[in-house]
């Protein structure tokens, strides 16, 4: 016989109760925590939206999830292989029964991370040929209107404005942005594809040259001008872009990206407008240059026209030999006239002699002689020609007769085959009719045979009853008809109603005790 277990007064814990516990244990114990590690084990968002990786260093590693809300707004997205700080909660996961960091935050570790994931973006994207001159477009010469994204407190708004005013004042519309935290960059992405969704001859009109502009800075304070929300938007604009961010020494990727870059904000201004006093000079100067011009012209073209004039010759002398080929022409015209009239008077003679020999009344006699030859010869010809037609549709008609007597009792000979094809398929439809009767009506015999072999009738005639309750169902045990029950017994002659009043012990039923025995007949009866 076993050893008793032992006693004891610990509560018992399912395992989701001590997964709980746990969870509320680590959560209580850590809170918020910021994590340095390398990425690993990142295969891109889950088809939820969420992110599912590891952080790991040299000797240890810890699961990380980001939620789909969560990674949407991370400035830094995960990459394979890249060193971050990571702030979030450790909780745990009881699927599991492992702990893991949940992510709310994301930054590259140091400046050497930053480095190289600027670096890594910019290879893909240069890949892509984001950066290649072919695509870059034209500023405009004198833009009417400037478009400028850029913080509009700082500094860097005053300047620009400023560099305008003495320059060439143009009319100017601001995109308040932040240039610096983690919505920077949706914010400047959103003023640039703004910029552009503007039509032209709205209300807000659309600006021909827009101005990205930030003050200087750290990597990471720049870093909002690397993002690749930033330089996409940069990239599908439609409108000529010009990017002026940080110091003359400072650069981002807007700076490839963008259409042309200017050292500081002040640069951008100035290449975006030309000088309007040396605009002024550069006209005036032109201006006086063309007036000269046209006064050298002239004085040119005067000159000109005067030695012209006297190479000249005089209006007598210029007439005088048109005069004389005139003349000439003339007589030359008169002489041809005369010969031409007496060439045209021969031919008409010519022509009259001729139609005389073919008089209208000649004509008409000629041609009445040969219509009466030919009407005798088409009657002389009508009779002999009528004669054959008629004899050829004879021909004809006794062979058609005979083609169609031919073809009737031909038909008649089908038509007798047919019938007697017919009737022969009767009598053998006939007999195969009657024989499968015969075997449907033995087999549909021997299925009766089987069903009353089958069924309770055949039994109730051995001198067994059938059951049933009030409801007409069967009653196939004693639990069925408790006392008092209504009863239907149905025998092989019919049916009897019946009450149940208890289980039957197999005993005869008691007579009562006062009950007075009869004699046997024909005997004494007892004395007691």
């Amino acid at each position: 016989m076993s050893e008793s277990a032992p006693l004891t007064n610990a509560p018992e814990l399912t395992v989701s109760e001590l997964s709980g516990a746990l969870k509320r244990a680590i959560e209580d114990q850590f809170g918020h925590v910021r994590l340095r590690g390398e990425i690993s084990n990142y295969r891109g968002p889950h088809s939820s939206g969420h992110a599912y990786f590891c952080l790991k260093d040299a000797n240890a590693r810890i699961d990380a999830v980001v939620w789909k809300g969560v990674f949407s707004r991370l400035r830094t997205k995960p990459q394979e292989g890249l060193e971050v700080i990571a702030t979030g909660k450790i909780t745990t996961f009881p699927g599991k029964s492992s702990y893991q960091i949940v992510i709310e935050q994301l930054e590259p570790a140091g400046l050497g991370a930053l480095m190289a994931l600027l670096e890594e973006r910019r290879k893909k994207l240069a890949a892509e040929g984001m950066f290649d001159e072919a695509r870059k477009k034209k500023l405009p010469f004198l833009p009417k209107i400037i478009g400028i994204v850029t913080s509009p407190t700082g500094a860097v708004i005053r300047d620009i404005l400023h560099r305008l005013h003495d320059r060439f004042p143009r009319h100017v519309m601001v995109w308040p942005v932040r240039v610096q935290g983690e919505t920077s960059a949706q914010e400047v992405a959103n003023a640039i594809r703004g910029f552009n969704a503007l039509k032209p001859g709205d209300k807000i009109p659309r600006p021909d040259l827009v101005i990205v502009a930030r003050g200087g800075g750290s990597l990471e304070d720049l870093w909002s001008f690397n993002e690749e929300e930033v330089l996409r938007a940069a990239a599908e604009s439609q409108i000529p872009l010009i990017s002026a961010i940080g110091h003359e020494t400072d650069w981002t990727l807007l700076d490839l990206v963008a259409d042309l870059r200017a050292p500081t904000p002040t640069g951008a201004a100035e290449k975006a407008v030309p000088v309007r006093s040396e605009l002024i000079s550069d006209v005036a100067d032109l201006s006086r240059r063309h007036t000269d011009a046209i006064f050298r012209a002239l004085d040119r073209r005067r000159t000109d026209l005067r030695a012209l004039a006297r190479a000249l010759p005089g209006g007598e002398s210029l007439l005088a030999t048109p005069r004389q080929r005139l003349d000439r022409a003339g007589e030359k015209m008169r002489a041809s006239l005369l010969a031409s009239l007496g060439r045209r008077q021969l031919a008409l003679a010519q022509a009259s002699r001729l139609l005389a020999r073919h008089a209208p009344q000649a004509e008409l006699q000629r041609v009445t002689g040969r219509l009466n030859t030919l009407s005798f010869r088409l009657d002389a010809a009508r009779a002999p020609l009528t004669q054959r037609r008629r004899e050829r549709l004879e021909t004809l008609a006794k062979s058609f007769h005979a083609a169609l007597a031919s073809r009737g009792r031909l038909l008649r000979r089908d038509l007798a085959a047919r019938e007697q094809g017919r009737q022969v398929l009767a009598a053998r439809l006939s007999a195969a009719l009657a024989a499968s009767m015969g075997r449907r009506r033995e087999k549909l015999a021997h299925l009766d045979q089987l069903r009353f072999a089958l069924g309770y009738g055949a039994i109730l005639q051995r001198g067994f009853a059938l059951v049933r309750d009030a409801t007409g169902a069967a009653v196939h045990s004693v639990t069925q008809a408790p006392p008092g029950t209504s009863l239907s017994l149905q025998f092989s002659d019919g049916r009897i109603a019946a009450m149940a009043e208890g289980a039957f012990d197999g005993a005869p039923a008691k007579k009562p005790r006062n009950a007075t025995k009869k004699p046997p007949e024909g005997g004494q009866g007892s004395l007691f």
